[in-house]
């Protein structure tokens, strides 16, 4: 039973949402019908869309295809037979879901639709608000819907082009999409690319081709190949702007307009890559020392200071700054010696020309001059830079500006330099977009001529390609008066270059007719003072404004009309002026001057004219009357008086033509019309405060900017210099480590010297080791020996050795190398004390501390190292023992004597390490 519901009795708005698909459907079908029937865009069926745009949002993100489908249909007729106002409130509802939902759908009648709309939407008002709405879609993390969306931004660039559809936009996202990972949205992008190209060509490479690889390069490259062939493309549908404008043009009779353009649609403007760019202030990025290195005697410097300015501008549009002083200096560089330096610096003028364009044209004075000077040089290449820099300054003046320094430097003496300029005159008719006028040709002509008869072929056929080419701009029957006196060598010389030349110059033929129109014009309006009267009975206004100059007109009058009036002055009243003035213009207008009569034909004219309206008879005998006196000037004013009223009639037939109804509505309409002036100077004024307050967020945002900037850069080296010190004090625990650990060896080694020295004084008095002690200059406490001569000053040595082998990174490896001389003979052993002058003493010293002596063992004299040598000696000789040698007590005093000069040295480097650790900052 539910199926069979019927809904039709529900609002339109109603079903238009309602949860049966079906019944969408159903309402979608039936506006789409009820929008084709309206009269016009003003029927009440429009009325509730436009009210409520959103429901538009809903009809084209239906879930249901079917739906879907019929809701775009629905769209389109609405876009199709509606207002702009609907249009304007629905375009931002229903773009976004079109590009989302629908563009992308499987069914090609909802892609064709969605497409429909938005090409509808761009053809009621404007194409950049419909492509801003795309744009974001084309972030979507689908890749058929990006695709989709490339697809639609290129149709709508293929049907309205890019002079109507700014492609600036669009160009800044290219190579975003061309870096995707999905091929098909590749595709698209090269499509979009391809469809640039034909309108745009080589002008839309400098916005993206450098952020794409080589390999997308070529593939665009092979592909904008085949389009080269290609004509100039067209617009293939209008706005309704440009609709209204085309049916105006032909129903106005405007042919200027209609010519203008026709014009245009054969000859579309040409875009470059300036239309395009952004201006880039690069005049803050000069580096610093240019001025400097540009005046150093090397030429290097200065070559290295032009290329940094050469990569610098080398931008398709400079911000217009001051760059009066780099021109000066690039002038100045066109003397230089040194021809790379002159090469460089015509093409720095070159880039800065081009990239102000007009608004280098107040540089050009500055240039020109040095640059015509510079081209007597005779190799190629800088004749070649210095004529490319000398076009790109033309194209920022005009041909008026640089003829005087043209026509100079023309007559030269140098024949480099006349034909140098010679070349640069013919390329610059060629490209002038401006007729000259006659004084300029005839300078130019004469010029020319004078280059005819010059000894150099060159020259002589340049005078004869700017005659030719000045004929290609006037025309042929315009230059025959300046070839006169030439001979028909030259004639056919020059005719030659008029058949090839090609200029840009337009000419304009068409000028002359509205000035041949004009003098019908003039003298209809000048003969129509005697007309006045009959256009005043058409429109009031005209004949009040009339009236006064027919005053003045009176003054020669009184001749005529007092011949008239003599023979009777008073007796005939009124009625005689009246029947004269109406018999009058058979014979002699009255309104017009005594010099009338002499063209007749004209007289008969202005008769026929004046008979129909008779509402000015009356206004006559008055301004009769005030040209006489006394009584016939009062008869004449009474019967004047009840005549007056008849002017105010006259405006009738004007106002009979407007009801009650429609004086109020245009009192409406201008009330309205006032109305929106004001609001719009409102918005004016606030359109202006707000750029004021864009720009002052935008230099404090700038600002905010740099300080973030330098915050950063202090953050970074606050960073970089805490990551230093953090290593630098890890490397000083590392040596505090190392210092520590040798201060315990040597701590140690102290404390075995200071065992072994006191040792030393446990044995015998009779004993060798009493006997050293005894010989010793000095014993301190502790049992160490110094020697008041030579014991600090051997200390000092021992330090300084030991500190010299510390920093230079021996780090001690043998520590008694300087201590002993005997440990050289010791082996590779350096720690095994064989070879100490002190081992003997070291064995006696633990061999007293574990085992005690006796007696007889003492009485034998085995209590030092000498003696046990000796008795192993007399042993292994005579099997008895014997007495020491003084030879061998030498020695054991020398032995002494080394271990307390080593013992005293430790001590020193021990109170050495100890202060330096002491003074380290911890």
């Amino acid at each position: 039973m539910a199926e069979e519901e019927d809904f039709s009795s529900l609002p339109l708005t109603d079903r238009w949402i309602h949860k049966a698909w079906k019944v969408r459907k159903q309402a979608y079908e039936e506006a789409a019908q009820l929008f084709e029937k309206t009269p016009d865009e003003h029927d009440p069926a429009f009325r509730p869309f436009t009210q409520d745009p959103s429901l538009w949002k809903s009809a084209a993100a239906d879930s249901n295809v079917a739906a879907q489908q019929d809701g775009l249909a629905a769209l389109c007729a609405f876009l199709k037979f509606g207002g702009r106002e609907g249009a304007l409130r629905a375009r931002q509802h229903a773009v976004t879901p079109i590009a989302e939902k629908c563009l992308s759908s499987t069914r090609a009648a909802i892609k064709t639709s969605a497409l429909e709309a938005l090409l509808l939407f761009i053809e009621v008002d404007v194409p950049g608000l419909v492509i801003e709405e795309i744009l974001p879609v084309l972030s979507s993390k689908q890749p058929k819907v990006i695709a989709a969306a490339l697809a639609s931004l290129t149709q709508i660039y293929h049907n309205y082009g890019c002079k109507t559809a700014d492609p600036k936009p669009v160009l800044k996202i290219l190579p975003k999409v061309f870096g995707h990972a999905d091929k098909n949205v590749r595709a698209e992008a090269t499509n979009l690319a391809v469809e640039f190209y034909r309108w745009l060509r080589d002008a839309m490479k400098p916005m993206f081709w450098n952020d794409l690889k080589p390999t997308q390069q070529n593939d665009l490259e092979a592909q904008f190949e085949k389009v080269k062939a290609d004509g100039a493309p067209k617009q293939e549908r209008l706005l309704r702007s440009q609709q209204a404008a085309q049916e105006r043009a032909p129903a106005g009779g405007g042919d200027d307009e209609y010519e203008d353009g026709g014009g245009d649609a054969e000859e579309p403007a040409e875009v470059d890559a300036f239309d395009l760019a952004e201006p880039q202030d690069v005049a803050s990025k000069v580096p610093k020392d240019f001025f400097d290195n540009l005046g150093s005697s090397k030429w290097k410097e200065r070559k290295d200071a032009l290329e940094a300015l050469y990569a610098v501008v080398n931008v398709p549009r400079i911000k217009d700054g001051d760059f009066g002083a780099i021109n000066h200096s690039l002038a100045k560089c066109m003397k230089d010696a040194n021809i790379a330096v002159v090469t460089q610096a015509a093409q720095c003028i070159e880039l800065l020309a081009k990239g102000l364009r007009r608004g280098y044209g107040k540089y050009r004075s500055i240039v020109m001059q040095p640059i015509m000077e510079r081209m007597k040089e005779k190799k190629q290449i800088v004749a070649d830079a210095l004529g490319t820099a000398l076009d790109a300054v033309f194209l920022s003046t005009d041909l008026t500006e640089c003829l005087e320094d043209i026509t100079t430097y023309l007559v030269h003496k140098n024949p480099q330099i006349k034909e140098g300029t010679m070349k640069f005159l013919v390329r610059c008719l060629r490209t002038t977009r401006d007729v000259p006028n006659k004084q300029e040709i005839a300078a130019i002509v004469e010029t020319a001529k004078k280059l005819l008869s010059e000894s150099s072929e060159a020259l002589r056929s340049g005078g004869a390609e700017t005659l030719g080419t000045i004929m290609k701009i006037i025309g042929e029957r315009a230059m025959n008066p300046h070839l006169e006196g030439l001979d028909e060598i030259r004639k056919t010389k020059i005719k030659e270059f008029y058949e090839t030349a090609e200029v840009k110059a337009k000419e304009k033929p068409k000028a002359p007719p509205p000035a041949a129109r004009a003098p019908p014009g003039g003298p209809k309006k000048a003969m129509g003072g005697g007309k006045k009267a009959p256009a005043g009975a058409r429109k009031p206004a005209a004949a009040a404004a009339a009236a006064p100059p027919a005053e003045p007109a009176a003054a020669p009058r009184p001749g005529p009309a007092s011949k008239l009036g003599m023979p009777k002055p008073g007796g005939l009243g009124l009625k005689a002026p009246q029947k004269r003035t109406l018999a009058g213009p058979g014979a002699a207008s009255p309104r017009r001057p005594a010099p009338a009569p002499s063209p007749p034909p004209m007289e008969e004219e202005e008769e026929e004219e004046e008979e129909p309206p008779m509402s000015p008879p009356p206004t006559r005998p008055s301004r009769l009357g005030l040209g006489r006196g006394g009584l016939a000037g009062r008869s004449l004013a009474k019967p004047a008086a009840p005549a007056m009223p008849a002017a105010p009639p006259s405006p009738s037939p004007p106002s009979s033509g407007f009801t009650a109804i429609e004086r109020a509505e245009l009192e409406e309409l201008r009330t309205a019309n006032e109305r929106l002036h004001k609001q719009i100077d409102d918005a004016r004024h606030d359109r202006s405060k707000l750029m004021s307050e864009i720009q002052e967020l935008k230099n404090q945002n700038a600002g905010l900017i740099e300080d973030h900037t330098r915050d950063v850069l202090s953050i970074k080296a606050k960073e970089t210099q805490l990551v230093r010190a953090r290593s630098d004090a890890e490397a000083a625990e590392q040596t505090n480590d190392r210092l520590r650990r040798e201060l315990e060896r040597l701590k140690r080694a102290l404390n075995k010297a200071e065992a072994l020295n006191a040792s030393g004084g446990l044995g015998s008095p009779g004993s060798p080791g009493l006997g050293f002690r005894t010989m010793s200059p000095t014993l301190d406490d502790g049992g160490i020996y110094h020697d008041a001569s030579s014991a600090s000053r051997n200390r000092m040595s021992m330090a300084s050795t030991l500190s010299e082998e510390k920093e230079n990174g021996d780090g001690m490896p043998h520590p008694r190398s300087k201590i002993s001389p005997d440990l050289r003979y010791t082996g590779s052993n350096a720690s095994s004390g064989r070879g100490s002058p002190a081992r003997g003493f070291r064995r006696d010293v633990s061999m007293e501390e574990k085992e005690p002596r006796t007696a007889d063992m003492a009485g034998m004299g085995y209590n030092s190292y000498n003696d046990r040598a000796g008795s192993r000696a007399g042993s292994r000789t005579g099997g008895r023992e014997t007495p020491t040698s003084a030879t061998t007590a030498t020695s054991g005093m020398e032995s002494w004597k080394r271990a307390a000069e080593v013992t005293s040295q430790l001590k020193a480097r021990i109170e050495q390490m100890k202060a330096k650790q002491a003074s380290r900052p911890q």
